[in-house]
């Protein structure tokens, strides 16, 4: 039986033999120097641009219900009986 102390040695380098570096490393070993730059900028504009856009005017009330009617709609699909007559049902 491994030692602890093995253990935790063992869990840490298992990403050596794939990327030759442990699983525990810093965000710039997992995201491009773009990747990161595309993120900051992106936040960076969530920051600023409310602040400096115009305030939008509420949208029509139409537009408003859709996203009740789809929820609406996902309910009843969740809950219809299944047509199905060769289901097998297991419990574990």
């Amino acid at each position: 039986m491994m030692k602890t102390h093995e253990m935790e040695l063992q869990w840490r380098w298992i990403g050596r033999e794939k990327y030759n570096w442990p699983v525990q490393g810093y965000m710039i070993r997992y995201f491009s120097l773009t990747s990161i730059l595309v993120l900051v900028v992106l936040t960076i504009s969530l920051l600023v641009l409310p602040l400096v856009l115009p305030p939008l005017p509420p949208p029509p009330l139409l537009l408003l219900s859709i996203p009740v009617l789809i929820m609406v709609a996902l309910i009843f699909l969740a809950f219809l009986p299944s047509q199905l007559t060769n289901v097998a049902v297991t419990s574990v």
